[in-house]
C-alpha cells in the first residue's frame, strides 16, 4: 500500500494534535505559520499588559510612600502635642479638649483620617467628627418585621459585622503596640473593602506615653485605578499596532512562503518546470532572495533536464548509426563466399565494434562528468607543471609520423595557480592535444603557450591542419558534432572530446573558444583553441 506524499495544501489540513500543537489555532484564518505569528505578538502583548496590571510595584510603591508622607506629618502633630498639650507635674498628662482642637487644625480629612487615643486606649478624638459633624436627632425604633425577612437581613448584616469586628480587632492591636511605645506602619482593609495604610506613633513625654496618634490613608486604590485608567488609551494602541504587524508579518512572510511551498509541489509533482512567481521575486528582503534562488535552481534543473533529454536522443542516434552499418555487414556475410569481399565486410563490423566501443566509452565519460565535477574539490594547481607533465607523457608515447606536442611557458613569467581539479583539467587539455593531433599533418607539431593576461591565465593550444569553417567555430562544441576532411577514417571520433572540455572549463569560471590562424598572406595555416582560468587569490 503506497502512503500519499506530503504536499504544501496539507499544512492546512494536517492533524491539528500534531507538532507543536497548533489545534488550539485553528479557529483563526489562514496558515499556521500566519496563526502562530498573530497569536504569539497578541500573546506578548497580554503578559505586558497582564504584568502591567496585576503586579503589585506599583502598589508597594504606593504604600511606602504613604506611609513616609503619614510618618512625617505624624511626628509633626505628636510633637506639637507634646509641647502644647501636656499638663501636670511631676506627673504629666495630656490635655484631651486642647489636643483634640490641634488635631483639628493639623489633619487633612480629604484624604486622610487622624485619630488620637489617650493613655488608656480610649478614643478622644476623631478627624471624621469634625467632617461628618450635622444636626442631628434619636431616629425612633425600627418596627420588627416578619419572621421570613429576619433570616435574610440577618445573613446580610452578618459579614459586615464581622468585618467591622475585624477591623476594629485590628485597630485595637495597633494602639496597643503603640501604647508600648513602638512605632507600627501597617495596612489593613476597612469596612468597605479599601486598603488602608495606617501609622500609629506614641505621645510622648520624656518617658512617659501620654497618647497614640492614628492616621490613615485609603487612597491608594483609587490612585491605582487612576493610573490604570490613563493606560487604557496605550493598551488599546498597542493592541492595534500589534494586530496591525501581525497582518502585516501573516501578508509578507506566510502567504508568501506558502505559495512557494505550493509552487515547490507542483514542480515536484511535473506540472511545471520550474517556480514562476514574479511578484515575490521582485521583493528586496530574505523572501524575494529565496524565491529568486529558487526559480534559478528549478530553471537550471529545467536545463539539466532538457540537456539530458537531448544527451539520450543524441546518444541513441549515434549508437544507432554503427549498429545499422553492423546489420547490414553481417546480413550481408552469409550472402558473400569469397575471400577479399568477406573481409573486407569482417573489417567493417570489427570497425563499427571499435566505434561502439569508443562511443560508449566517451558517453559514460560524459554521463559522469557533472557528478565528477561536483565531487572534486577545488585547489590550487601549477598550470605550467601540470601542461608540461602531460606534453612530456605525449613525447614519450609518440608514434612514428605522429604530431608532436610542445610547451612553450615564458622564462620571465612566474608560477601560474588556478583552482580546480587537477584531474578534469588534465583531461581538457588531453582532449584539446588529440583533437589538434588528428588534424596535424604526419610529422607535424602541436604547439601549447602558457600566459598570464589581467588575472587570466591563458593557454593556447595550436596546429597545422586545415583550420576550422567559420561557420562552425561553435558548432564543435556541440555533443557528437564531427567533422573531418577529406579522407579521414570514418567514425575515428565521437565528438564529445570538444563539449567535454568547454563543460569543465566553463564549471570552474573559464572558457574555451576557437579560431584560425592565418599567415601573412591572410590563408587558414590552422586551428588555435584558447583556454581562459582565472588565476588562483594570493
Amino acid at each position: 500500500m503506497r502512503s500519499k506524499p506530503f504536499m504544501a495544501s496539507d499544512i492546512d489540513t494536517a492533524n491539528p494534535d500534531r507538532g507543536l500543537g497548533f489545534g488550539l489555532l485553528n479557529w483563526l484564518p489562514g496558515s499556521r505559520l500566519g496563526r502562530l505569528i498573530i497569536v504569539l505578538n497578541m500573546l506578548g502583548l497580554a503578559i505586558v499588559i497582564g504584568g502591567a496590571l496585576v503586579l503589585n510595584e506599583l502598589r508597594q510603591g504606593l504604600v511606602n510612600a504613604r506611609m513616609d508622607s503619614l510618618t512625617t506629618q505624624g511626628e509633626l502633630i505628636t510633637t506639637i502635642i507634646d509641647q502644647a498639650a501636656t499638663v501636670g507635674e511631676p506627673v504629666p498628662a495630656m490635655d484631651a479638649g486642647y489636643a483634640s482642637q490641634i488635631l483639628q487644625l493639623l489633619s487633612n480629612p480629604k484624604t486622610q483620617r487622624a485619630r488620637l487615643f489617650d493613655k488608656d486606649g480610649r478614643l478622644i478624638a476623631d478627624s471624621d467628627w469634625v467632617v461628618d459633624r450635622v444636626d442631628s436627632k434619636a431616629l425612633p425604633a425600627a418596627k420588627p418585621k416578619a419572621s421570613g425577612r429576619s433570616g435574610e437581613a440577618a445573613s446580610q448584616t452578618g459579614p459586615k459585622a464581622s468585618r467591622a469586628a475585624r477591623v476594629a480587632k485590628s485597630l485595637r492591636d495597633e494602639v496597643s503596640r503603640a501604647l508600648s511605645g513602638q512605632h507600627v506602619s501597617d495596612t489593613r482593609r476597612s469596612e468597605d473593602g479599601r486598603l488602608v495604610v495606617s501609622v500609629s506613633m506614641p505621645i510622648q513625654h520624656v518617658q512617659a506615653i501620654l497618647g497614640v496618634l492614628t492616621l490613615e490613608a485609603n487612597d491608594v486604590d483609587q490612585i491605582i485605578a487612576r493610573q490604570r485608567a490613563a493606560l487604557v488609551p496605550f493598551i488599546l494602541l498597542s493592541m492595534i499596532v500589534t494586530a496591525a504587524s501581525s497582518l502585516v508579518l501573516n501578508t509578507l512572510i506566510a502567504r508568501p512562503v506558502r505559495r512557494l511551498a505550493r509552487a515547490a509541489d507542483t514542480v515536484r509533482l511535473s506540472r511545471a518546470r520550474s517556480i514562476t512567481l514574479p511578484d515575490i521575486a521582485k521583493r528586496d528582503d530574505e523572501l524575494g532572495d529565496l524565491t529568486r534562488a529558487l526559480q534559478a535552481m528549478t530553471d537550471a534543473q529545467s536545463e539539466r533536464m532538457d540537456a539530458i533529454e537531448r544527451f539520450a536522443a543524441d546518444v541513441a542516434h549515434e549508437i544507432k548509426n554503427p549498429l545499422t552499418s553492423m546489420r547490414s555487414a553481417v546480413e550481408t556475410l552469409d550472402l558473400v563466399r569469397d575471400g577479399p569481399p568477406r573481409e573486407k565486410l569482417l573489417g567493417i563490423i570489427k570497425q563499427d565494434v571499435q566505434r561502439l566501443d569508443r562511443l560508449v566509452t566517451d558517453i559514460s565519460n560524459a554521463s559522469r562528468l557533472d557528478a565528477e565535477l561536483s565531487r572534486e574539490d577545488a585547489r590550487p594547481i601549477d598550470l605550467g607543471r601540470l601542461l608540461t607533465d602531460i606534453v612530456q607523457t605525449y613525447q614519450d608515447s609518440l608514434r612514428a609520423g605522429e604530431a608532436r606536442p610542445v610547451v612553450t611557458i615564458s622564462d620571465s613569467q612566474d608560477v601560474v595557480t588556478v583552482l580546480g581539479a587537477e584531474g578534469s583539467l588534465g583531461q581538457v587539455f588531453r582532449n584539446l592535444i588529440d583533437n589538434a593531433k588528428s588534424f596535424s599533418p604526419l610529422g607535424g607539431e602541436v604547439r601549447l603557450a602558457l600566459d598570464s593576461v589581467r588575472g587570466e591565465a591563458v593557454v593556447t593550444v595550436e596546429d597545422d591542419g586545415p583550420g576550422i569553417p567559420p561557420d562552425n567555430l561553435e558548432t564543435i562544441f556541440q555533443r557528437f558534432y564531427t567533422s573531418r576532411p577529406k579522407g579521414s577514417a570514418f567514425g575515428g571520433n565521437s565528438g564529445l572530446g570538444l563539449s567535454i572540455a568547454r563543460q569543465i572549463i566553463e564549471s570552474q569560471g573559464g572558457t574555451l573558444c576557437a579560431t584560425n590562424r592565418q599567415d601573412q598572406a591572410g590563408v587558414v595555416s590552422g586551428a588555435r583553441f584558447t583556454v581562459r582560468i582565472p588565476l588562483a587569490r594570493r
